[in-house]
């Protein structure tokens, strides 16, 4: 893989420190990352490497519990949840499968979880609040990136309601043979950004001019990506990236977090990248928990015809 190929790796200690010209340098490598990738690699960005860590170990000692036990993990009495919650299995093969557990916000009410691993609850709580406050960070450099009014993005995400994490198992690919399949499929993310930490075992790549570059596991730090929300503001400026997770000869552990709008929100192509500029919008407006559930909907009940899978153009003008 040339070093051109990798993807870019954007240093954010300066927001940390208040270094103005580093905030400056910075801002621009997440634009220009933006542009050319939709992904990419951030250091030192706040989230304690060791957290990350323990959450992964503490995930992987979940996920190879009995079925029976892991069955059990779900939303707590009382709480409805917008999106799927809980503990789940993603058929693959008669014999393998994708497992997955969706945490929610301590304010909303997390899932009821098994006593062991010991401390497994404690550990994504705390990765959760990490999470969201970087997601808070990211939103206001996108922001910058955009060129919209200081604050913008703040007011029109202003509630964390359908923020989501997801500790992730994807099942074993044969030996050898790593890229004879996929472990969740090709697609692009719906929300504002999203954070992905993996273990060593990788097997994410990002689809870039045609060809695919992996996304590898570097210990302690997090791959961000922007979604379609993005996309459909920026008026197709910045673009969500194609992705995918290549089967591996072991199991594949990682969290992602979903740094979401609101399910009642509006989107539509802001008038920054239309009538300001002079350019027709190149999407209708919809609300997103509308688009959310269609898409939930092509997990749960797939189209025979890969054409026929739901995705952002349906809303294309």
């Amino acid at each position: 893989m040339a070093a051109s190929d990798a993807l870019p790796v954007v240093d954010l200690a300066p927001f940390l420190t208040g270094d103005e010209g580093g905030i400056a340098r910075a801002t621009e490598a997440v634009r220009e990352a933006c542009r050319t990738h939709g992904f990419f690699r951030a250091v030192n960005h706040g989230v304690p490497a060791e957290l990350l860590a323990r959450a992964l170990e503490l995930s992987a000692a979940f996920f190879a519990l009995p079925d029976e036990e892991k069955v059990n993990v779900r939303p707590a009495a009382g709480y409805n949840t917008p999106l799927p919650a809980g503990y789940g299995q993603q058929p693959a093969h008669s014999t393998d499968k994708n497992e997955y557990l969706v945490v929610f916000d301590p304010e909303l009410g997390f899932n009821v979880y098994p006593a062991e691993p010991a401390g497994f609850r404690e550990t994504v709580e705390e990765c959760h609040g990490k999470l969201t406050e970087l997601g808070s960070l990211i939103q206001e450099i996108l922001n910058e990136c955009m060129g919209l009014p200081p604050g913008f993005l703040r007011v029109y995400n202003d509630d964390r309601a359908f923020d989501i994490m997801i500790a992730r198992r994807y099942f074993l690919g044969p030996a050898g043979e790593e890229n004879t399949d996929f472990g969740f499929g090709v697609y692009e993310d719906a929300g504002c950004v999203t954070f992905i930490f993996q273990d060593s075992v990788g097997g994410l790549e990002v689809l870039k001019d045609g060809h695919w570059v992996p996304a590898e596991p570097i210990d302690g730090s997090i791959i961000v990506n922007i979604g379609e929300v993005i996309q459909v503001l920026s008026n197709d400026k910045l673009k969500s990236a194609t992705h995918r997770v290549v089967r591996k000869p072991a199991h594949r552990h990682s969290f992602a977090f979903f740094f979401n709008i609101h399910g009642d929100k509006w989107v539509e192509p802001l008038p920054e990248f239309t009538d300001k500029i002079g350019e027709a919008p190149r999407y209708r407006r919809f609300l997103y928990k509308e688009y959310q559930q269609l898409r939930v909907r092509n997990k749960s009940h797939p189209p025979a015809r890969p054409e026929d899978v739901f995705g952002i153009t349906h809303y294309a003008n």
